[in-house]
């Protein structure tokens, strides 16, 4: 009978386990994220006081200036140009579905209106809460609002800075004995997200930039952090940063709801320590900085922005694609130009990316990826080879195989060049005759609809 009752205890604490543990948190993280995960491409904006230096957003860091020489730059700001429908009306043409912009970077000054500080855009001579104005031209394009708000703080009082990695004045010797109190810089910080998740509406994403060294998780006071932005922004999702830097993969974050790794796609999909899918997002400068950068001009190509869109979507992934608007509000022509490309092919394609993920079963191609949403595969065909795409096993499987862009009828056959039918290999090439190589309609990626029956 005590056997029994033991029996008992076990089986109750095991399934207390899988209803409150892990996997039901897991599986209820990616209920949470299903918009995200379904919208696959966002806007990244980096704009701020180190715009006007136009070398780039750790310029401070790097040049170890201080609040004293740093004062000028924000005294002169003021982005007449500044225009966020501009800005939203060319996500949407390019494609994207949400958007992340930086209230406050590393250098501590404030695109918002904070009561909490005066070192904030309403104070120079622009005199507007241009996060504001961000909000109401996003969402009037029906583009999800999100939030870039940094953890480190170069300008506050409070922050580390002798012995900080980061800070501006590191290794200065004028800081080496200086007191400061850190829960005063958390209780400012906390304060100012409170007023983000309180002021402009519902706000759909928060990023936060980044943990380091000792400054991660408990430093920051993140639990209670996240239970006060859950308690007013209850359906928002959070990245990863509170706990690590988002270049390292974190198998049990205890924060966030997705992992952000940065400059670079991860060779497969993300899962974490049950085997449960990790949502992801791989934030990428469309050159090689994050804030304008007037000497940075090494441009990614359209087409490398498109493979790469494609080449997260097939692990499960999204892409968080940046802008780095001049001194005066402007999106450099070059990143515009880039936008518009893509644009053109995600209003072709579209299909292949928005709610679509893994191809359960099928490998990455030499000539390109696959994505699947439902009974619909696709087919991107990015690098050209000779010869036509060929599956195996699938012969008996698909219904129609159709060019995405056109709907034009694809070219199938179940041999080529004396290959065996009972091999089970399935071809699909763009034109007759099978054993000929056409070029594709689209010389970036030309997507083939494979519908299963």
């Amino acid at each position: 009978m005590k056997l029994k009752i033991l029996f008992l205890v076990f089986l109750f604490a095991y399934s207390s386990f899988i209803v409150h543990g892990q996997p039901t948190a897991a599986k209820e993280k990616l209920a949470r994220t299903q918009w995200f995960r379904d919208a696959r491409f966002g806007m990244f904006i980096h704009f701020g006081i180190y715009s006007m230096h136009g070398r780039g957003e750790w310029v401070r860091s790097i040049e170890k200036i201080s609040n004293e020489q740093y004062q000028p730059y924000v005294d002169a700001f003021n982005p007449t140009e500044y225009n966020p429908k501009e800005w939203a009306k060319l996500a949407k043409e390019a494609g994207m579905k949400y958007v992340v912009m930086t209230t406050k970077h590393h250098d501590g000054f404030c695109l918002f209106d904070s009561k909490l500080t005066d070192y904030k855009s309403t104070n120079t001579p622009i005199k507007r809460d241009l996060i504001k104005e961000y909000v109401e031209a996003f969402r009037a394009e029906g583009i999800r609002i999100g939030f870039y708000y940094s953890l480190l703080d170069w300008h506050h009082p409070d922050y580390p800075k002798f012995n900080d990695s980061n800070h501006p004045m590191r290794g200065n010797e004028k800081f080496k004995d200086e007191k400061i109190n850190f829960d005063n810089y958390l209780k400012y910080m906390h304060g100012q997200v409170r007023e983000l998740m309180s002021n402009y509406g519902k706000i759909d994403i928060l990023w936060t930039d980044f943990s380091y060294g000792e400054m991660t998780g408990t430093k920051w006071k993140a639990k209670e952090l996240v239970e006060m932005i859950h308690q007013l922004q209850p359906a928002i999702i959070m990245n990863n940063r509170l706990g690590g830097d988002g270049t390292t993969y974190i198998k049990d974050q205890a924060y966030g709801d997705f992992e952000s790794p940065e400059q670079g796609v991860p060779d497969a999909k993300l899962s974490d320590k049950d085997n449960i899918d990790v949502p992801w997002e791989t934030c990428l400068t469309l050159n090689n900085s994050w804030g304008y950068n007037m000497h940075d001009n090494n441009w990614k190509s359209p087409e490398l922005i498109i493979q790469t869109l494609v080449n997260c979507v097939s692990k499960n992934g999204n892409l968080l694609l940046n802008v780095g608007p001049d001194p005066k509000g402007n999106i450099p022509q070059a990143s515009i130009q880039i936008l518009k490309e893509v644009g053109k092919w995600t209003r072709a394609n579209g299909e292949s990316i928005y709610g679509c993920g893994e191809a359960i079963g099928l490998t990455r191609q030499d000539w390109g990826r696959f994505t699947q949403k439902g009974n619909k595969l696709y087919a991107h065909y990015m690098y050209p080879k000779i010869g036509p795409i060929t599956l195996k096993n699938y012969q008996e499987k698909i219904k129609t195989v159709r060019m995405l862009a056109n709907g034009a009828e694809a070219s199938v056959a179940d041999e080529w060049w004396g290959s065996p039918k009972s091999a089970g290999l399935y071809f699909i090439n763009f034109n007759k005759p099978i054993h000929e190589t056409y070029p594709m309609p689209d010389k970036i990626d030309t997507v083939f609809e494979i519908e299963l029956k």
